[in-house]
């Protein structure tokens, strides 16, 4: 992978995380930074499946990745708020 690449994965990642919170049931207490951190992270690892799976490269734009990134995304999301609210509990 190379610079542009891990820059527009990056980019990629912050809109992902911000989808996946809007996905994702619920409040999310959680900071922007974690929600855009999911996000990146989703980011890599929806693109990682989608090629494991053959649907990464396809003609046009990848709907099924994206919608791969978005799900991971919400799903991480999810836990970073369970996950998150439980530590601000035990403070």
């Amino acid at each position: 992978m190379t610079i542009t690449g891990i820059i527009t994965a990056i980019i990629v990642g912050l809109i992902i995380g911000l989808l996946g919170r809007l996905v994702a049931p619920g409040k999310q207490s959680i900071p922007i930074w974690l929600t855009l951190v999911v996000g990146i992270i989703a980011a890599f690892v929806g693109t990682a499946i989608a090629r494991g799976l053959g649907y990464a490269d396809t003609k046009g734009f990848d709907w099924l990745e994206l919608i791969t990134q978005v799900v991971l995304a919400a799903i991480g999301v999810s836990i970073a708020a369970g996950m998150y609210g439980k530590r601000k509990l035990t403070r």
